[in-house]
């Protein structure tokens, strides 16, 4: 073919690939000479995504390079390297990938000693195939993502620095961002989150990264400043920043308001993520009736929503809805199993089964594929509790408080470690500090309320704390519950009757029900006693002490049935022989309910 004919079909080829919109898989010139080599078809395959077909036919033409040195230029064989261990890495084998990236990259750097690219040969393949080598840094990327699978943080830090600084991609900079601040290197994390922004001004992602790391709102909205006066339709950015500064500084009641405001806007309207975050905030701020609420409404817009599903899973156990939890999990096992939300999710359910044994292991399969899921530490770490393995259970708990400071309910798992275990003096400690780091709220005030019930000297103390929460908040339940547990101390009866009377006319609790239960037993209104006891069964078949509590009324009671009965049988001349078989019988029927309570 006459080379100006060659290089009219070469530009009408590129005008049809464009019209056609065909993807360009091979270098036009190979093609239009009709010779492709090995290296081009391997690459053309890889492009394509036959990641096993590359595996195979990559081993093979290694394995003749080994053999013959001189089969394949020191270019070609750097680009095999690079395919194979791309394969590996897309069947999950890292440390195999990690091994022929690292032969890949000496191969790379004695390629660059020697030449630049091998002279070619007279092969019209091996020119636009030398302009086309992977990247170094792409591979060095790949290498990093091996290490992070494989849990070797300092490894994956250690290749990425080796990067120059100008060299780095965004991603390359949101993986070292956050490496580093998993490592606890705040400062070089912000550095690198501000890296990101600087090239990609709207990675929200790195926004909620710089918040996290105490990066002051105002700073982190001025990065962005330039993309929402010039791009349309991003007003409302400036909002979510100022939203998500509130979460990280654990004001939930301004978070709370300003992304309410932010979802009210028409364009933002029915977002799932907006209304995950509504929810964990809800659950942060003790309100769990909202929390389920906006779960609900997530989940009903996106049915396959894995992320906050732990959380609501939890708040579904505790409110004893074991067959939603189960149903719940098996839902998310269908989804995806390689998430920890569905192990939380099931390991709650076998928690509050009282199957402990199974909640650990649970916990740490979740534990295993998300290291920083904070749900799964703490289910763990309560399971631990409750076998008694207190000390491994306080490793767990501090553990979540490193990776999330803000949630409270990573504290009082630390504290009922150390009640657990008489250490007063630390769980004084915490609750203290606790207080002063998150401000006085019902929630924190009613912890520190907590550890002051446990010492005798400071009672009346725990007393004002109480009062003052539930100034602050009537309906927080925990709240309720301690003050009840101090009346009861007190033997004031009334009084908690009143006050659970009070917390239950606008929610419905299976805990509070069955204090009240307790309390008007103690006032001998046993009738609404065990109404109360059997609200709280309804809404929790697995409350133990409501269960309990009904069966104390059922012994007090049958004495004196026993004796009605024996005065007739006197009339009639009958022994008590039946009588005793019958209240035996009754005393066995009850056991056998509440070992079948038990089991469930």
């Amino acid at each position: 073919m006459d080379p100006g004919d060659a290089a009219i079909l070469e530009s009408s080829l590129r005008i049809l690939y464009r019209l056609f919109e065909l993807p360009l898989l091979l270098p036009l010139s190979a093609a239009l000479s009709g010779r492709m080599n090995v290296i081009d078809h391997v690459r053309d395959m890889a492009a394509a995504g036959l990641h096993s077909n590359v595996r195979l036919l990559s081993s093979l033409l290694l394995t003749m390079s080994n053999n013959n040195p001189e089969l394949f230029s020191p270019s070609q064989k750097y680009q095999l390297l690079v395919y194979h261990a791309d394969s590996l890495f897309h069947d999950k084998e890292y440390r195999n990938a990690v091994s022929k990236y690292t032969m890949a990259l000496q191969q790379k750097k004695a390629l660059s000693k020697t030449s630049k690219v091998r002279p070619s040969t007279g092969n019209s393949a091996s020119t636009p195939q030398s302009q086309c080598l992977p990247s170094e840094i792409e591979v060095k990327y790949k290498m990093a993502e091996c290490y992070t699978m494989l849990k070797q943080d300092k490894d994956a830090i250690a290749i990425l620095d080796g990067i120059p600084s100008r060299q780095r991609t965004p991603k390359i900079n949101m993986m070292l961002a956050n490496l580093y601040k998993k490592a606890g290197q705040e400062r070089p994390s912000v550095t690198s989150y501000k890296e990101v922004l600087r090239q990609c001004p709207l990675a929200l992602d790195a926004i909620l990264g710089l918040l996290s790391l105490s990066v002051k709102g105002a700073e982190v909205a001025s990065m962005t400043m330039n993309v929402i006066q010039t791009v349309p339709n991003l007003d409302w950015l400036s909002v979510w920043i100022k939203a998500y500064a509130f979460v990280h500084t654990g004001d939930n009641s301004r978070a709370i308001n300003t992304i309410c405001s932010l979802e009210k806007k028409s364009l933002l309207r029915d977002n799932v993520d907006l209304l995950g975050s509504l929810a964990d905030l809800y659950f942060r701020a003790g309100d769990n009736k909202n929390s389920v609420l906006k779960f609900e409404q997530a989940q009903m817009l996106d049915p396959y929503l894995i992320k906050g599903m732990d959380v609501y899973g939890y708040l579904l156990a505790r409110e004893g809805r074991l067959e939603d939890v189960e149903n719940l999990g098996c839902r998310l096992f269908n989804i995806s199993d390689q998430h920890a939300e569905p192990w939380v999710v099931s390991g709650c359910h076998s928690f509050y089964s009282k199957r402990y044994s199974r909640a650990l292991y649970l916990g740490a399969k979740a534990i295993q594929l998300n290291s920083n899921s904070v749900q799964a530490l703490l289910l763990k770490g309560a399971a631990l509790r409750n076998m008694g393995r207190v000390q491994e259970a306080i490793i767990h708990f501090r553990e979540a408080i490193r990776l999330a400071p803000c949630r409270l309910d990573c504290y009082e798992g630390l504290i009922e470690c150390y009640l657990a275990s008489n250490s007063i003096r630390e769980a004084m400690v915490m609750a203290n500090n606790v207080y002063k780091t998150l401000g006085a709220n019902a929630q924190t005030l009613t912890l520190l309320a907590t550890v002051c019930l446990e010492d005798p000297v400071t009672q009346e103390k725990a007393k004002t704390l109480l009062d003052k929460a539930l100034t602050q908040r009537p309906d927080y339940i925990k709240a309720v519950v301690k003050k009840a547990e101090l009346l009861s101390r007190e033997q004031k009866y009334e009084d908690g009757i009143a006050l659970l009377r009070n917390a239950l006319a606008n929610q419905s609790d299976c805990v509070l029900h069955r204090i009240l239960g307790d309390f008007l037993v103690a006032v001998n209104e046993y009738q609404e006693a065990m109404d109360q006891y059997s609200i709280a069964l309804s809404l929790d078949p697995n409350d133990q002490k409501s269960l309990e509590g009904m069966q104390k009324m059922e012994k007090e009671e049958s004495p004196t049935d026993a004796t009605q009965e024996e005065d007739v049988d006197d009339m009639e001349g009958s022994g008590e022989e039946g009588d005793l078989e019958g209240s035996d019988s009754e005393a066995a029927q009850w056991a056998d309910q509440e070992q079948w309570f038990g089991m469930q």
